[in-house]
Protein backbone atom coordinates (compact mmCIF):
# COMPACT_ATOMS: atom_id res chain seq x y z
CA UNK A 1 0.00 0.00 0.00
CA UNK A 2 2.59 2.46 0.68
CA UNK A 3 3.94 2.48 -2.42
CA UNK A 4 0.86 4.43 -3.89
CA UNK A 5 2.22 7.31 -1.59
CA UNK A 6 5.10 7.69 -4.11
CA UNK A 7 2.65 9.70 -6.51
CA UNK A 8 3.66 12.60 -4.12
CA UNK A 9 6.81 13.12 -4.53
CA UNK A 10 6.60 14.02 -8.51
CA UNK A 11 2.45 15.29 -8.78
CA UNK A 12 2.26 17.97 -5.61
CA UNK A 13 3.30 21.29 -7.64
CA UNK A 14 2.42 24.89 -7.90
CA UNK A 15 -0.58 25.73 -9.53
CA UNK A 16 0.71 27.56 -12.91
CA UNK A 17 -0.75 30.92 -13.05
CA UNK A 18 -3.98 31.87 -15.15
CA UNK A 19 -3.82 35.78 -14.86
CA UNK A 20 -4.58 35.74 -18.72
CA UNK A 21 -8.26 34.40 -18.16
CA UNK A 22 -11.37 35.90 -17.29
CA UNK A 23 -12.38 36.00 -13.58
CA UNK A 24 -13.37 33.12 -11.72
CA UNK A 25 -17.13 32.85 -10.69
CA UNK A 26 -16.62 31.39 -6.72
CA UNK A 27 -17.19 27.69 -6.65
CA UNK A 28 -17.30 25.83 -3.56
CA UNK A 29 -19.10 22.45 -4.56
CA UNK A 30 -20.01 19.43 -1.81
CA UNK A 31 -18.49 17.13 -4.32
CA UNK A 32 -15.22 18.29 -2.71
CA UNK A 33 -15.65 15.21 -0.58
CA UNK A 34 -15.23 12.75 -3.19
CA UNK A 35 -11.42 13.54 -2.76
CA UNK A 36 -10.15 11.63 -0.35
CA UNK A 37 -6.25 12.04 0.23
CA UNK A 38 -6.12 10.17 2.96
CA UNK A 39 -7.05 7.11 1.42
CA UNK A 40 -4.90 4.16 0.97
CA UNK A 41 -5.51 3.77 -2.39
CA UNK A 42 -5.92 7.68 -3.18
CA UNK A 43 -5.01 8.59 -6.47
CA UNK A 44 -2.31 10.53 -7.83
CA UNK A 45 -4.39 13.10 -8.67
CA UNK A 46 -5.91 13.88 -5.54
CA UNK A 47 -2.51 14.40 -4.20
CA UNK A 48 -2.28 17.53 -5.68
CA UNK A 49 -5.40 18.17 -4.80
CA UNK A 50 -6.73 17.83 -8.02
CA UNK A 51 -4.76 20.39 -9.79
CA UNK A 52 -2.36 17.86 -11.63
CA UNK A 53 -2.68 14.59 -13.52
CA UNK A 54 -0.13 11.98 -13.42
CA UNK A 55 1.41 10.64 -16.55
CA UNK A 56 1.26 7.43 -18.49
CA UNK A 57 4.03 5.73 -16.58
CA UNK A 58 2.09 6.57 -13.47
CA UNK A 59 -1.43 6.48 -14.26
CA UNK A 60 -0.72 2.70 -15.72
CA UNK A 61 1.49 1.54 -12.49
CA UNK A 62 -1.49 3.11 -10.26
CA UNK A 63 -4.26 1.54 -12.35
CA UNK A 64 -2.53 -1.71 -12.71
CA UNK A 65 -2.36 -2.18 -8.89
CA UNK A 66 -5.95 -1.27 -8.54
CA UNK A 67 -6.75 -3.91 -10.95
CA UNK A 68 -5.35 -6.35 -9.08
CA UNK A 69 -6.71 -5.33 -6.15
CA UNK A 70 -10.22 -6.31 -7.12
CA UNK A 71 -12.21 -9.24 -8.65
CA UNK A 72 -14.13 -6.83 -10.19
CA UNK A 73 -11.93 -5.65 -12.69
CA UNK A 74 -9.78 -7.08 -15.98
CA UNK A 75 -7.22 -4.43 -17.15
CA UNK A 76 -6.79 -5.58 -21.03
CA UNK A 77 -4.49 -3.84 -24.13
CA UNK A 78 -6.69 -3.10 -26.40
CA UNK A 79 -3.91 -1.55 -28.91
CA UNK A 80 -0.67 -0.21 -29.36
CA UNK A 81 0.08 3.84 -30.59
CA UNK A 82 2.33 4.85 -33.26
CA UNK A 83 5.50 5.58 -30.59
CA UNK A 84 4.52 1.53 -29.71
CA UNK A 85 2.84 2.08 -26.36
CA UNK A 86 0.10 0.18 -24.71
CA UNK A 87 -3.65 1.70 -24.76
CA UNK A 88 -5.20 0.30 -22.05
CA UNK A 89 -9.24 -0.80 -21.34
CA UNK A 90 -10.48 -1.31 -17.87
CA UNK A 91 -13.41 -3.94 -17.89
CA UNK A 92 -15.76 -3.32 -14.64
CA UNK A 93 -18.19 -5.68 -13.24
CA UNK A 94 -19.64 -8.02 -10.79
CA UNK A 95 -18.87 -10.48 -13.66
CA UNK A 96 -16.30 -9.11 -15.35
CA UNK A 97 -15.33 -12.01 -17.95
CA UNK A 98 -18.91 -11.95 -19.35
CA UNK A 99 -18.51 -8.40 -20.19
CA UNK A 100 -20.12 -8.19 -23.96
CA UNK A 101 -21.77 -11.73 -23.47
CA UNK A 102 -24.52 -11.10 -20.59
CA UNK A 103 -26.84 -8.95 -22.05
CA UNK A 104 -26.00 -6.17 -19.35
CA UNK A 105 -26.28 -2.54 -20.12
CA UNK A 106 -22.68 -1.86 -20.89
CA UNK A 107 -21.19 1.80 -20.61
CA UNK A 108 -18.15 2.71 -22.75
CA UNK A 109 -16.57 5.93 -21.02
CA UNK A 110 -13.55 7.01 -23.19
CA UNK A 111 -10.89 9.90 -21.85
CA UNK A 112 -8.14 11.36 -23.10
CA UNK A 113 -8.84 10.83 -27.02
CA UNK A 114 -7.88 14.82 -27.39
CA UNK A 115 -5.00 14.09 -23.82
CA UNK A 116 -4.72 17.79 -23.51
CA UNK A 117 -8.28 17.57 -21.90
CA UNK A 118 -7.64 14.84 -19.34
CA UNK A 119 -10.74 15.30 -16.89
CA UNK A 120 -12.52 11.54 -17.49
CA UNK A 121 -9.11 9.80 -16.69
CA UNK A 122 -8.60 11.40 -12.94
CA UNK A 123 -12.41 11.44 -12.50
CA UNK A 124 -12.35 7.68 -14.04
CA UNK A 125 -9.91 6.33 -11.53
CA UNK A 126 -11.55 7.89 -8.19
CA UNK A 127 -14.97 6.36 -9.26
CA UNK A 128 -12.79 2.79 -9.84
CA UNK A 129 -10.98 3.23 -6.55
CA UNK A 130 -14.45 4.21 -4.82
CA UNK A 131 -16.27 0.81 -6.30
CA UNK A 132 -13.18 -1.48 -5.60
CA UNK A 133 -12.38 0.47 -1.48
CA UNK A 134 -15.31 2.13 -1.30
CA UNK A 135 -19.24 2.25 -0.79
CA UNK A 136 -19.80 2.34 -4.99
CA UNK A 137 -19.29 -1.53 -5.85
CA UNK A 138 -23.15 -1.47 -6.13
CA UNK A 139 -22.98 0.44 -9.51
CA UNK A 140 -21.72 -2.56 -11.29
CA UNK A 141 -24.55 -5.09 -9.63
CA UNK A 142 -26.39 -4.75 -12.81
CA UNK A 143 -24.38 -2.83 -15.04
CA UNK A 144 -21.15 -3.33 -16.87
CA UNK A 145 -18.36 -0.37 -17.15
CA UNK A 146 -15.48 -0.47 -19.76
CA UNK A 147 -13.22 2.57 -19.28
CA UNK A 148 -10.40 3.92 -21.34
CA UNK A 149 -8.25 6.31 -19.39
CA UNK A 150 -6.51 7.43 -22.48
CA UNK A 151 -6.90 6.87 -25.83
CA UNK A 152 -4.09 9.51 -27.27
CA UNK A 153 -1.38 7.90 -25.23
CA UNK A 154 1.55 9.55 -27.12
CA UNK A 155 -0.48 12.70 -27.09
CA UNK A 156 -0.78 12.20 -23.37
CA UNK A 157 3.29 12.33 -23.02
CA UNK A 158 3.56 15.36 -25.03
CA UNK A 159 3.03 17.02 -21.92
CA UNK A 160 4.07 20.74 -20.93
CA UNK A 161 2.30 23.48 -18.91
CA UNK A 162 1.99 26.12 -21.61
CA UNK A 163 -0.33 23.64 -24.25
CA UNK A 164 -3.52 24.78 -23.89
CA UNK A 165 -3.80 28.36 -22.85
CA UNK A 166 -7.59 29.10 -22.98
CA UNK A 167 -7.92 25.94 -19.85
CA UNK A 168 -7.62 25.87 -16.23
CA UNK A 169 -5.46 23.17 -15.01
CA UNK A 170 -4.04 20.33 -14.90
CA UNK A 171 -0.39 22.15 -14.33
CA UNK A 172 1.24 19.52 -16.89
CA UNK A 173 -1.43 19.02 -20.05
CA UNK A 174 -1.03 16.41 -22.91
CA UNK A 175 -1.74 17.53 -26.40
CA UNK A 176 -4.26 17.82 -28.90
CA UNK A 177 -2.93 15.47 -32.15
CA UNK A 178 -1.83 11.80 -31.74
CA UNK A 179 2.12 11.56 -32.58
CA UNK A 180 0.97 11.43 -36.58
CA UNK A 181 -0.46 14.72 -35.69
CA UNK A 182 -3.78 13.20 -36.48
CA UNK A 183 -6.74 14.49 -34.34
CA UNK A 184 -8.75 11.37 -33.09
CA UNK A 185 -12.11 13.31 -32.75
CA UNK A 186 -11.86 13.85 -36.61
CA UNK A 187 -10.89 10.32 -37.26
CA UNK A 188 -13.64 7.76 -36.66
CA UNK A 189 -14.87 7.45 -40.30
CA UNK A 190 -11.37 7.50 -42.13
CA UNK A 191 -9.84 5.00 -39.39
CA UNK A 192 -5.97 5.93 -40.35
CA UNK A 193 -5.35 5.92 -36.87
CA UNK A 194 -3.70 3.15 -35.12
CA UNK A 195 -5.89 4.54 -31.74
CA UNK A 196 -9.08 5.44 -33.65
CA UNK A 197 -8.91 1.41 -35.06
CA UNK A 198 -7.95 -0.24 -31.51
CA UNK A 199 -10.93 1.78 -30.34
CA UNK A 200 -13.41 0.77 -32.96
CA UNK A 201 -12.28 -3.19 -32.10
CA UNK A 202 -13.79 -2.57 -28.81
CA UNK A 203 -17.09 -1.40 -30.11
CA UNK A 204 -17.14 -4.64 -32.08
CA UNK A 205 -16.22 -6.60 -29.45
CA UNK A 206 -18.17 -5.45 -27.04
CA UNK A 207 -21.10 -3.98 -28.19
CA UNK A 208 -21.71 -1.46 -25.08
CA UNK A 209 -24.85 0.50 -25.71
CA UNK A 210 -23.46 4.07 -24.33
CA UNK A 211 -20.90 5.84 -24.93
CA UNK A 212 -19.53 8.54 -23.49
CA UNK A 213 -16.64 10.78 -24.99
CA UNK A 214 -15.06 13.19 -21.85
CA UNK A 215 -13.58 16.70 -23.43
CA UNK A 216 -12.79 20.18 -22.64
CA UNK A 217 -14.03 22.73 -24.48
CA UNK A 218 -13.34 26.08 -25.57
CA UNK A 219 -15.21 28.98 -27.05
CA UNK A 220 -17.31 31.39 -24.96
CA UNK A 221 -17.11 31.93 -21.37
CA UNK A 222 -20.59 30.77 -19.23
CA UNK A 223 -21.51 29.41 -16.43
CA UNK A 224 -21.90 26.16 -16.73
CA UNK A 225 -18.90 23.71 -15.83
CA UNK A 226 -19.96 20.63 -17.30
CA UNK A 227 -21.56 20.56 -20.74
CA UNK A 228 -22.59 17.59 -23.21
CA UNK A 229 -24.69 16.66 -26.10
CA UNK A 230 -25.85 14.44 -28.66
CA UNK A 231 -27.03 14.09 -31.86
CA UNK A 232 -30.92 15.69 -30.76
CA UNK A 233 -34.29 13.25 -31.75
CA UNK A 234 -35.16 15.74 -34.19
CA UNK A 235 -31.94 15.76 -36.90
CA UNK A 236 -30.92 12.24 -35.79
CA UNK A 237 -30.52 8.82 -37.59
CA UNK A 238 -31.13 6.63 -34.48
CA UNK A 239 -34.24 8.58 -33.38
CA UNK A 240 -35.18 6.38 -30.77
CA UNK A 241 -31.73 6.55 -28.71
CA UNK A 242 -31.66 10.28 -29.09
CA UNK A 243 -34.61 10.21 -28.02
CA UNK A 244 -34.10 8.31 -24.74
CA UNK A 245 -31.10 10.56 -24.56
CA UNK A 246 -33.09 13.37 -24.70
CA UNK A 247 -36.29 12.48 -22.58
CA UNK A 248 -34.96 10.66 -20.33
CA UNK A 249 -30.70 10.93 -19.81
CA UNK A 250 -30.23 14.50 -20.12
CA UNK A 251 -33.40 15.46 -17.42
CA UNK A 252 -32.16 12.84 -14.79
CA UNK A 253 -28.38 13.61 -15.06
CA UNK A 254 -29.17 17.57 -15.33
CA UNK A 255 -31.24 17.22 -11.49
CA UNK A 256 -28.45 15.07 -10.21
CA UNK A 257 -25.47 17.57 -11.37
CA UNK A 258 -27.64 20.48 -9.86
CA UNK A 259 -27.41 18.68 -6.45
CA UNK A 260 -24.48 18.10 -6.07
CA UNK A 261 -23.51 21.55 -6.81
CA UNK A 262 -22.34 21.36 -10.44
CA UNK A 263 -24.14 24.09 -13.40
CA UNK A 264 -25.09 21.12 -16.31
CA UNK A 265 -25.39 23.24 -19.89
CA UNK A 266 -26.47 22.29 -23.13
CA UNK A 267 -23.50 21.61 -25.95
CA UNK A 268 -23.83 24.94 -28.06
CA UNK A 269 -21.44 27.46 -29.17
CA UNK A 270 -22.29 31.38 -30.02
CA UNK A 271 -23.10 32.47 -33.35
CA UNK A 272 -20.70 35.97 -33.59
CA UNK A 273 -17.83 35.55 -31.24
CA UNK A 274 -17.80 39.42 -31.27
CA UNK A 275 -21.49 40.08 -30.59
CA UNK A 276 -23.04 36.72 -28.22
CA UNK A 277 -26.32 38.81 -28.12
CA UNK A 278 -26.88 37.26 -31.51
CA UNK A 279 -27.29 33.37 -30.56
CA UNK A 280 -26.44 30.66 -30.22
CA UNK A 281 -25.26 27.51 -33.01
CA UNK A 282 -26.34 24.19 -31.92
CA UNK A 283 -24.27 21.47 -34.32
CA UNK A 284 -25.31 18.18 -35.70
CA UNK A 285 -22.59 15.96 -35.76
CA UNK A 286 -21.15 14.34 -39.10
CA UNK A 287 -19.35 10.95 -38.36
CA UNK A 288 -15.66 12.59 -38.40
CA UNK A 289 -16.76 13.22 -34.78
CA UNK A 290 -17.52 10.44 -31.91
CA UNK A 291 -21.11 12.11 -31.44
CA UNK A 292 -21.57 11.99 -34.88
CA UNK A 293 -20.35 8.47 -35.57
CA UNK A 294 -22.36 6.88 -32.88
CA UNK A 295 -25.46 8.42 -34.64
CA UNK A 296 -24.95 6.59 -37.62
CA UNK A 297 -23.68 3.61 -35.94
CA UNK A 298 -27.26 3.19 -34.08
CA UNK A 299 -24.61 3.68 -30.63
CA UNK A 300 -26.63 6.10 -28.60
CA UNK A 301 -23.08 8.72 -27.91
CA UNK A 302 -22.90 11.89 -25.31
CA UNK A 303 -20.00 13.93 -26.17
CA UNK A 304 -18.75 15.83 -22.79
CA UNK A 305 -17.08 18.66 -23.07
CA UNK A 306 -16.35 20.36 -19.51
CA UNK A 307 -15.92 24.00 -19.58
CA UNK A 308 -12.28 25.36 -19.94
CA UNK A 309 -12.32 28.27 -18.05
CA UNK A 310 -13.34 26.08 -14.90
CA UNK A 311 -10.53 25.01 -12.43
CA UNK A 312 -9.31 21.41 -12.84
CA UNK A 313 -10.74 19.98 -9.39
CA UNK A 314 -14.42 21.28 -10.20
CA UNK A 315 -14.40 19.36 -14.08
CA UNK A 316 -13.03 16.92 -12.60
CA UNK A 317 -15.46 16.08 -9.46
CA UNK A 318 -18.29 17.11 -12.21
CA UNK A 319 -17.38 14.46 -14.30
CA UNK A 320 -16.82 11.83 -11.52
CA UNK A 321 -20.94 12.82 -10.60
CA UNK A 322 -21.68 12.17 -14.48
CA UNK A 323 -20.03 8.57 -14.40
CA UNK A 324 -21.23 8.08 -11.38
CA UNK A 325 -25.15 8.95 -12.25
CA UNK A 326 -25.30 7.48 -15.48
CA UNK A 327 -24.28 4.16 -13.91
CA UNK A 328 -27.05 4.36 -11.73
CA UNK A 329 -29.81 5.51 -13.89
CA UNK A 330 -28.76 2.50 -16.65
CA UNK A 331 -29.23 0.32 -13.48
CA UNK A 332 -32.73 1.39 -13.89
CA UNK A 333 -33.57 2.77 -17.55
CA UNK A 334 -30.74 0.27 -19.32
CA UNK A 335 -33.04 -2.26 -20.67
CA UNK A 336 -35.56 0.33 -22.23
CA UNK A 337 -32.11 2.06 -23.71
CA UNK A 338 -31.30 -1.23 -25.50
CA UNK A 339 -34.35 -1.74 -26.54
CA UNK A 340 -34.33 1.87 -28.27
CA UNK A 341 -30.89 1.08 -29.48
CA UNK A 342 -32.30 -2.43 -31.19
CA UNK A 343 -35.24 -0.54 -32.71
CA UNK A 344 -32.71 1.78 -34.44
CA UNK A 345 -30.81 -0.99 -35.58
CA UNK A 346 -33.50 -2.64 -37.27
CA UNK A 347 -35.15 0.44 -38.60
CA UNK A 348 -34.45 0.30 -42.35
CA UNK A 349 -35.31 4.10 -43.97
CA UNK A 350 -35.36 4.52 -47.91
CA UNK A 351 -33.85 8.10 -47.81
CA UNK A 352 -30.96 8.87 -45.46
CA UNK A 353 -29.87 12.45 -44.60
CA UNK A 354 -26.22 12.99 -44.84
CA UNK A 355 -25.93 16.10 -43.72
CA UNK A 356 -27.81 18.97 -41.74
CA UNK A 357 -27.42 22.47 -41.97
CA UNK A 358 -29.41 25.43 -39.42
CA UNK A 359 -32.62 26.40 -39.38
CA UNK A 360 -33.22 29.71 -40.37
CA UNK A 361 -35.56 30.18 -37.35
CA UNK A 362 -34.25 29.55 -33.66
CA UNK A 363 -35.55 27.76 -30.73
CA UNK A 364 -35.50 29.71 -27.65
CA UNK A 365 -33.44 28.40 -24.40
CA UNK A 366 -33.04 29.89 -20.97
CA UNK A 367 -28.89 30.20 -20.75
CA UNK A 368 -26.90 30.71 -18.25
CA UNK A 369 -23.57 33.12 -19.89
CA UNK A 370 -21.25 35.60 -18.45
CA UNK A 371 -21.37 39.40 -19.13
CA UNK A 372 -18.67 40.82 -21.55
CA UNK A 373 -17.25 44.30 -22.55
CA UNK A 374 -15.63 44.49 -26.10
CA UNK A 375 -12.30 46.52 -25.77
CA UNK A 376 -10.03 47.97 -27.94
CA UNK A 377 -6.64 46.36 -28.42
CA UNK A 378 -3.34 48.73 -29.27
CA UNK A 379 -1.43 45.71 -30.33
CA UNK A 380 -4.40 44.11 -32.91
CA UNK A 381 -5.54 47.11 -33.56
CA UNK A 382 -8.99 45.86 -33.52
CA UNK A 383 -11.86 45.24 -30.74
CA UNK A 384 -12.48 41.51 -29.25
CA UNK A 385 -14.31 40.15 -26.68
CA UNK A 386 -13.45 40.61 -22.98
CA UNK A 387 -15.41 38.41 -20.60
CA UNK A 388 -15.54 40.01 -17.33
CA UNK A 389 -16.53 37.52 -14.25
CA UNK A 390 -19.66 38.27 -13.79
CA UNK A 391 -22.59 36.06 -14.01
CA UNK A 392 -25.72 37.05 -16.96
CA UNK A 393 -29.06 34.89 -17.20
CA UNK A 394 -30.48 35.07 -21.04
CA UNK A 395 -33.88 34.21 -21.01
CA UNK A 396 -35.59 32.56 -24.54
CA UNK A 397 -32.09 32.80 -25.96
CA UNK A 398 -32.11 32.06 -29.60
CA UNK A 399 -30.01 28.62 -30.69
CA UNK A 400 -29.90 28.05 -33.98
CA UNK A 401 -30.05 24.09 -34.48
CA UNK A 402 -28.41 22.36 -37.35
CA UNK A 403 -32.02 19.93 -38.14
CA UNK A 404 -32.83 20.60 -41.73
CA UNK A 405 -31.67 18.42 -44.21
CA UNK A 406 -28.73 19.75 -46.94
CA UNK A 407 -28.02 16.83 -48.55
CA UNK A 408 -30.17 13.58 -48.72
CA UNK A 409 -29.71 10.48 -50.79
CA UNK A 410 -31.93 7.45 -51.71
CA UNK A 411 -30.64 4.34 -49.71
CA UNK A 412 -29.28 1.70 -52.21
CA UNK A 413 -30.02 -1.96 -51.39
CA UNK A 414 -25.96 -2.70 -51.62
CA UNK A 415 -22.95 -0.85 -53.15
CA UNK A 416 -20.16 -2.77 -55.10
CA UNK A 417 -16.28 -2.51 -54.45
CA UNK A 418 -13.91 -3.43 -56.74
CA UNK A 419 -11.60 -5.73 -55.01
CA UNK A 420 -8.40 -3.36 -56.32
CA UNK A 421 -9.77 -1.00 -53.17
CA UNK A 422 -8.63 -3.06 -50.38
CA UNK A 423 -7.40 -0.16 -48.35
CA UNK A 424 -11.45 0.75 -48.54
CA UNK A 425 -13.15 -2.63 -47.97
CA UNK A 426 -10.24 -3.45 -44.71
CA UNK A 427 -11.67 -0.06 -43.46
CA UNK A 428 -15.42 -1.23 -43.67
CA UNK A 429 -14.33 -4.39 -41.86
CA UNK A 430 -12.53 -2.47 -39.36
CA UNK A 431 -15.59 -0.56 -38.78
CA UNK A 432 -17.78 -4.26 -38.28
CA UNK A 433 -19.48 -3.45 -41.67
CA UNK A 434 -20.43 -6.70 -42.74
CA UNK A 435 -20.06 -8.12 -46.59
CA UNK A 436 -19.72 -10.91 -49.09
CA UNK A 437 -17.53 -11.47 -51.77
CA UNK A 438 -18.12 -12.52 -55.39
CA UNK A 439 -16.15 -15.93 -56.21
CA UNK A 440 -16.69 -15.95 -59.85
CA UNK A 441 -17.37 -12.82 -62.67
CA UNK A 442 -21.04 -11.77 -62.76
CA UNK A 443 -22.75 -9.44 -65.01
CA UNK A 444 -25.29 -6.61 -63.69
CA UNK A 445 -26.96 -3.52 -64.21
CA UNK A 446 -26.06 -1.46 -62.10
CA UNK A 447 -25.95 2.44 -61.01
CA UNK A 448 -22.39 4.08 -61.82
CA UNK A 449 -22.06 7.65 -60.57
CA UNK A 450 -20.25 10.12 -62.72
CA UNK A 451 -18.53 13.30 -61.22
CA UNK A 452 -18.43 16.49 -62.83
CA UNK A 453 -17.19 19.89 -61.05
CA UNK A 454 -14.36 18.28 -58.73
CA UNK A 455 -13.06 20.64 -56.00
CA UNK A 456 -10.31 19.92 -53.87
CA UNK A 457 -9.28 21.38 -50.90
CA UNK A 458 -6.70 23.96 -50.84
CA UNK A 459 -4.61 22.37 -48.06
CA UNK A 460 -4.22 19.42 -46.16
CA UNK A 461 -6.68 18.47 -43.45
CA UNK A 462 -6.08 15.77 -41.46
CA UNK A 463 -3.34 14.05 -43.43
CA UNK A 464 -5.70 14.16 -46.48
CA UNK A 465 -6.85 16.45 -49.21
CA UNK A 466 -10.43 16.61 -49.03
CA UNK A 467 -12.18 16.60 -52.44
CA UNK A 468 -16.14 17.11 -53.07
CA UNK A 469 -17.78 16.69 -56.81
CA UNK A 470 -21.56 16.61 -58.36
CA UNK A 471 -22.69 13.26 -59.76
CA UNK A 472 -24.99 11.93 -62.40
CA UNK A 473 -25.80 8.79 -62.22
CA UNK A 474 -25.65 6.14 -65.24
CA UNK A 475 -27.15 2.60 -65.97
CA UNK A 476 -24.87 0.52 -67.16
CA UNK A 477 -24.01 -3.21 -67.83
CA UNK A 478 -20.61 -3.89 -65.68
CA UNK A 479 -18.92 -7.27 -65.52
CA UNK A 480 -18.01 -7.86 -61.69
CA UNK A 481 -14.17 -9.71 -61.25
CA UNK A 482 -13.81 -12.25 -58.46
CA UNK A 483 -12.85 -10.96 -55.25
CA UNK A 484 -15.54 -7.86 -56.15
CA UNK A 485 -17.21 -7.15 -52.33
CA UNK A 486 -20.85 -6.53 -51.72
CA UNK A 487 -21.77 -4.24 -49.20
CA UNK A 488 -25.78 -4.98 -48.50
CA UNK A 489 -27.28 -1.89 -46.44
CA UNK A 490 -29.82 -4.17 -45.25
CA UNK A 491 -27.85 -4.71 -41.71
CA UNK A 492 -27.83 -3.10 -38.60
CA UNK A 493 -24.67 -0.36 -39.70
CA UNK A 494 -26.29 -0.26 -43.24
CA UNK A 495 -26.45 3.62 -42.16
CA UNK A 496 -23.01 3.06 -41.58
CA UNK A 497 -22.01 1.85 -44.97
CA UNK A 498 -24.05 4.15 -46.85
CA UNK A 499 -22.49 7.13 -45.03
CA UNK A 500 -19.32 6.05 -45.41
CA UNK A 501 -19.95 5.28 -49.65
CA UNK A 502 -22.50 7.16 -50.52
CA UNK A 503 -19.71 9.96 -52.08
CA UNK A 504 -21.78 12.93 -51.48
CA UNK A 505 -21.38 12.44 -47.58
CA UNK A 506 -19.08 14.94 -46.25
CA UNK A 507 -17.21 12.18 -44.52
CA UNK A 508 -17.51 9.32 -46.99
CA UNK A 509 -14.01 7.63 -48.49
CA UNK A 510 -14.76 9.73 -51.55
CA UNK A 511 -14.83 12.86 -49.65
CA UNK A 512 -11.59 12.07 -47.29
CA UNK A 513 -9.81 11.21 -50.95
CA UNK A 514 -9.69 7.38 -50.85
CA UNK A 515 -10.37 7.48 -54.77
CA UNK A 516 -8.55 10.56 -56.30
CA UNK A 517 -7.16 7.99 -59.01
CA UNK A 518 -10.82 8.50 -60.99
CA UNK A 519 -9.57 12.27 -61.12
CA UNK A 520 -6.35 11.08 -63.47
CA UNK A 521 -6.01 9.94 -66.76
CA UNK A 522 -2.84 7.86 -68.02
CA UNK A 523 -3.43 6.79 -71.66
CA UNK A 524 -3.60 9.96 -74.23
CA UNK A 525 -3.28 10.33 -78.02
CA UNK A 526 -0.82 11.77 -80.76
CA UNK A 527 -2.17 14.18 -83.34
CA UNK A 528 -0.87 12.28 -86.14
CA UNK A 529 -2.18 9.27 -84.62
CA UNK A 530 -5.72 11.04 -83.98
CA UNK A 531 -6.42 13.41 -87.12
CA UNK A 532 -6.25 10.65 -89.32
CA UNK A 533 -9.02 8.70 -87.20
CA UNK A 534 -11.16 11.74 -87.02
CA UNK A 535 -11.14 12.01 -90.58
CA UNK A 536 -11.97 8.47 -91.26
CA UNK A 537 -14.50 8.58 -88.59
CA UNK A 538 -16.31 11.64 -90.40
CA UNK A 539 -16.51 10.03 -93.27
CA UNK A 540 -17.91 7.19 -92.00
CA UNK A 541 -20.36 8.56 -89.37
CA UNK A 542 -22.25 11.21 -90.73
CA UNK A 543 -24.39 11.95 -87.69
CA UNK A 544 -21.38 12.40 -86.11
CA UNK A 545 -20.00 15.21 -88.37
CA UNK A 546 -23.82 16.66 -87.44
CA UNK A 547 -23.10 16.49 -83.38
CA UNK A 548 -19.32 17.95 -84.13
CA UNK A 549 -21.22 20.78 -85.85
CA UNK A 550 -23.71 21.53 -83.23
CA UNK A 551 -21.32 21.58 -80.65
CA UNK A 552 -19.02 24.05 -82.53
CA UNK A 553 -21.85 26.19 -82.83
CA UNK A 554 -22.50 26.00 -78.99
CA UNK A 555 -19.01 26.62 -77.74
CA UNK A 556 -16.82 28.89 -78.30
CA UNK A 557 -14.18 27.34 -77.37
CA UNK A 558 -14.43 24.97 -79.75
CA UNK A 559 -15.03 27.41 -82.36
CA UNK A 560 -10.94 29.07 -81.40
CA UNK A 561 -9.05 26.01 -79.87
CA UNK A 562 -8.13 23.06 -81.97
CA UNK A 563 -6.75 20.82 -79.20
CA UNK A 564 -10.13 21.16 -77.42
CA UNK A 565 -11.60 19.87 -81.11
CA UNK A 566 -9.30 17.04 -80.49
CA UNK A 567 -10.01 16.08 -77.74
CA UNK A 568 -14.29 16.41 -78.30
CA UNK A 569 -13.59 13.48 -80.83
CA UNK A 570 -11.31 11.45 -78.36
CA UNK A 571 -13.36 11.33 -75.60
CA UNK A 572 -16.12 9.95 -78.14
CA UNK A 573 -13.56 7.68 -79.67
CA UNK A 574 -12.90 4.08 -78.17
CA UNK A 575 -9.77 4.90 -77.36
CA UNK A 576 -10.67 7.23 -74.84
CA UNK A 577 -10.12 6.21 -70.43
CA UNK A 578 -13.80 4.80 -69.94
CA UNK A 579 -12.86 5.11 -65.74
CA UNK A 580 -12.07 8.45 -66.06
CA UNK A 581 -14.69 10.79 -63.18
CA UNK A 582 -16.73 7.30 -62.58
CA UNK A 583 -17.12 6.52 -59.08
CA UNK A 584 -15.92 2.98 -58.66
CA UNK A 585 -18.19 2.24 -56.21
CA UNK A 586 -20.94 0.46 -57.68
CA UNK A 587 -25.16 1.04 -56.67
CA UNK A 588 -27.27 -1.89 -56.64
CA UNK A 589 -31.13 -0.58 -56.85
Amino acid sequence: MKALFLFATTLVLPVAAADHLPPLLPWDGPTQALIQPQHPWVTPAELTDLTATPDYAQTISYLKKLVESSPLFRLEVIGQSPQGRDIYLVKASSQPDLIGKSGRPTLLVQAGIHSGEIDGKDAGLMLLRDIAHGDKAGLLAQVDLLFIPVLSVDAHERRGEHHRMNQRGPLQQGWRSNASNLNLNRDYAKADSLEMRALLKVLNQYQPDLYMDVHVTDGEDYQYDITYGFNEPFASLSPNGASWLAQVYRPYLDRQLSRQGHIPGPLVFGLDRMDFSKGLSGSTSTPRFSNGYGDVRHLPTILVENHSLKPYKQRVLGTYVLLEQTLKLLQEQGKALQLAKKADENFRPQQQVLLFKAAEQPDLINFKGMSYEIAHSDISKAPYVKWTGQAKDYVDFPVYWEKVPAIETEVPTAYWIPPQYQDVIQRLEIHGVKMSRLTATKTLELQQLVASKPEFASKSFEGRVGVSATFTPQWRQLELVPGSVRVSTDQPLGALAVALLQPQAPDSFFSWGFFHGMFERTEYFETYAMIPWIEQQLVADPKLKQQFDQAVQADATLQKDGQARLNWFYQRSPFYDQAYLKYPVLLER
